[in-house]
This record gives structure tokens, sequence and C-alpha cells, in this order.
């Protein structure tokens, strides 16, 4: 009677993946993240600055809606496709070499920095050649860029740290979700029902819950994790607020023309949606009572017989 042995070397490259195969995941999860802005036809939302009077079916097409009116939406866009290619990265670790992890990273960040260029370029051709371009463009083009570091930064958390910096990762790429799914569900420059609109008052559940299930699967049980899950509670209670004066300031038309008094006004519903206890307390209590569920849950499992005990 003979024995089939496998040695580890066949083992390994029966389930490592290519690296071609890494860099494709990438690419793939930062387009999904785009989904929100592909469904609309990516066409340039009109601008107040154009040279010449377009109609919106006339508009050329971008990668990105560079917007006054979408810089929230930019931030999701950016963020949430390199959350699920941390995701992936983390799922896929045992499986890719050894830069595999990296090589994902590449795919992310290639598209992305493309989109940015890409939509820089095509905005800056078609501005008129005055002072308040330069600074119309300038600025989104900041919001691109900012967005994308930390979506680099949500992507390492995520696919490399210890569970308890995976959970702030997870936590900013699940707040990023927000205008995200509001982008999914009303895109970009259309108009919703009442029934949509309050289809998207469920929806706001959506990052919180995500939160506290994140918190459940990191744990509480070292200094680390217990860490990581204060910061995804603080980031629960700072980003929404964040989101809300964003889109609040540059929304306005009014204080378009007045830079001062839209700082002055974002930053003032900033405080208010920070402070004010029936807009800041119900997603914190979803997260933690999720978060508090997933941790007996977990507690339970583990003292089965069959319950997995995490190591990382």
């Amino acid at each position: 009677m003979t024995t089939e042995r496998t040695t580890p070397d066949a083992a390994t490259t029966t389930r490592t993946l290519p690296g071609w195969a890494a860099v494709l995941i990438g690419i793939g999860a930062a387009v999904l993240g785009l989904l929100p802005w592909l469904v609309t036809g990516m066409r340039l939302p009109l601008q107040n600055l154009w040279t010449a009077q377009t109609l919106p079916g006339d508009m050329p097409v971008v990668m990105l809606p560079f917007s006054q009116y979408a810089i929230t939406l930019i931030i999701g866009l950016l963020v949430v496709g390199a959350g699920l290619g941390g995701l992936a990265a983390r799922l896929l670790r045992e499986r890719m070499p050894r830069p595999g992890v990296w090589l994902i990273l590449v795919g992310v960040v290639a598209v992305q920095f493309t989109a940015i260029v890409q939509t820089s370029a095509v905005v800056a051709s078609g501005l008129k050649d005055r002072d308040g371009s330069g600074f119309y463009l300038g600025a989104l083009m900041a919001v691109a860029v900012l967005s994308a570091g930390f979506s680099i930064l949500t992507f390492v958390l995520i696919a490399k740290a210890p569970r308890g910096g995976a959970v702030v990762g997870l936590s900013m790429a699940a707040l990023a979700l927000g205008p995200w799914l509001n982008g999914l569900v009303v895109p970009f420059g259309t108009a919703a029902t009442d029934e949509v609109y309050a289809f998207l008052g469920y929806l706001r559940w959506v990052p919180p819950m995500l939160v506290g299930l994140a918190i459940a699967w990191g744990g509480v049980n070292t200094v680390g994790r217990v860490l990581g899950a204060l910061v995804g509670l603080l980031l629960v209670w700072i980003v929404p607020a964040i989101q809300t004066g964003i889109g609040n300031a540059a929304g306005s038309r009014v204080l378009a023309n007045d830079l001062d008094e839209m700082r002055d006004f974002g930053v003032s519903v900033f405080f208010a949606a920070l402070t004010l206890p029936e807009v800041a307390l119900p997603p914190l209590l979803v997260a933690i009572l999720v978060a508090a569920c997933g941790l007996v849950v977990r507690a339970l499992t583990r003292r089965s017989p069959a319950g997995a005990v995490a190591t990382d």
C-alpha cells in the first residue's frame, strides 16, 4: 500500500495566484468602487465656469464627477474601491505571492490615478480662462488627491494591519459607503421619488451596522483591538458630521461666490451635526448594539467545541 504525499512546494504552487491576477483584482475593486458614477453614463456635471453653454448629454465623459455638489461622492467612490481591494487582499493573502497585497494596491492606485488625471485634464480644457476657474479646479483636484490618500490608508489598514488596525480601515470604508450607496440608488444628476427617499432613510443605518460588525469581528480582547473599536466608534460620530458639513456648504448656490461664508457655514453645520443628540446618537447606538450582539455570538461560538480561535 502506497501513500501519496504532497510536498509543501507543490501545495503552495497549487494555491498561489499569479502576480497579474493580483493586479487585476485591484483594478476590478477600483472599477467597482466607481460603479455609482459609471451607471450615470459618466458625463461631466454641468459647470458654472464652462467655456460654452452645453447640454448635459453633450458634456465630455470623465472618470470622476468633478463638481462642488459631488465632493462626498468623490470620496466614497475612491475609498470604497480601495476598501474592497483591501478586503480582497486580506481574504486571499494565503493564496497570493509575497508581494501580492502590494500588487493589488498597484491595481487600485493605477485606476484611481488615471481617473484623477483624466478628469482633471478634461475639466481644465473646458473651463473659462479666469481666476476662479483655477481655484475651482485646484480645489476639486485637492479633494480627489486627499481622497486617494485616504483610500490608500484604508487599503493598507484592511489588508495588512492586525485586527485592531483592520477594524479602523473597515470602519473608514463602511462610512464612505454612505454616499456611495446614495449615489448608486439615486445616480448623480437624477431626481428621486418619495419612495426612494424613504429607502435612503433606511440605507443610512448600513454604515454604522457595518462598523459594529467590524468591531465584533475584531474583538476586544487585546489593547490594540479595544483601541480599534474605540476609533471605529469615534469615526461613526465624526465622519457623518463632516459629510453633512461639506455637503451643505459646498452645495449651497447662495454661498458659491463667498468662500469665507461657505467655510463658516460648513463649520457651523459640522458642529451642529456633531453635538445634536438626535443626530449624533442614533448611529452610535446602532453601531454599539450590533457590535455587542456580534461579540456575544463570537464568545458563544468560541466556547463551543467547533469554535475557531482568531490568530491575527
